[in-house]
């Protein structure tokens, strides 16, 4: 049975797009068979894969709206076992468009139901907020991989986006689950990184994944050359982090 994770944080860059298509890379890298889902209106796991965004016939806006199926909006990479449902600008009104609609937080989950199973793991990009969208990637999803920085503002952030899994959970997905928090761009040099990554090992113990990833120029130039890191850089760092958070998410998910 295939896996899907919705990887959300309502605060915008916090590498979020970045670990989605890192962590899909790097789980495809040992033979799974990976989707990412780009739910995001700027499109960036989208370029991020190598992906023209000018030239997408089908994309997520499309299955949101019930205008395509979600097989018809697969794209393939040029990366081994990975493709993607792509997105544009499009998606952005798709929350308007559905604000009316039955079942409106189901419509991602009704979409991917047709071909989960065709993938080992499936990997949702969020948009930077709680909105219609991200809800749907939550009823979606089987867990939540939240990436974030060590900066005190990332702590409130990470409550109020509990509650809001907390919710969905209650009121939509019962087996939607925190499958880890992913610390990204972490100095270990700044006294504050250490200390907000001391709080989240005190509140998210058994929530906080082992690996974090370095603060890395090769990391951030990675996407704007269409490329997972493991490909722009793969004996580098950032794919080393990036590998290893993805074996102990895939361990965690039972992959």
């Amino acid at each position: 049975m295939g896996r899907i994770l919705a990887f959300a944080n309502q605060k915008g860059g916090v590498g979020k797009s970045t670990s989605a298509i890192n962590i899909a890379a790097g789980a495809a890298l040992t033979g799974k068979k990976v989707l990412l889902v780009d739910c995001d209106p700027q499109g960036n796991t989208t370029s991020g894969v190598g992906i023209n965004k000018k030239h997408i016939t089908a994309s997520t806006y499309d299955i949101l709206i019930s205008r395509s199926d979600a097989q018809t909006a697969v794209a393939e990479t040029k990366f081994d076992n990975l493709s993607i449902i792509p997105a544009n600008i499009s998606l952005a009104g798709a929350e308007f468009e559905l604000v009316d609609s039955e079942s409106r937080e189901a419509r991602l989950k009704k979409a991917l139901a047709a071909i989960k199973d065709d993938y080992d793991l499936t990997v949702i990009d969020c948009p930077p907020s709680l909105g219609l969208i991200t809800v749907n990637a939550l009823v979606a999803a089987d867990g939540i991989i939240v990436p974030m920085l060590c900066e005190y503002f990332s702590l409130e952030g990470l409550t109020q986006l509990l509650m809001t899994v907390k919710e969905v959970k209650r009121r939509y997905n019962p087996e939607l689950e925190l499958t880890g928090i992913l610390i990204t761009m972490y100095n270990g040099r700044l006294n504050l990184s250490q200390e907000v990554a001391a709080e989240l090992k005190r509140y998210y113990a058994g929530k906080l994944l082992a690996t974090t990833i370095p603060r890395s120029v090769k990391i951030s130039e990675a996407p704007g050359f269409g490329e997972p890191i493991q490909y722009y850089e793969k004996n580098g760092k950032g794919a080393e982090a990036y590998n290893a958070a993805a074996k102990e998410i895939m361990k965690r998910i039972g992959l």
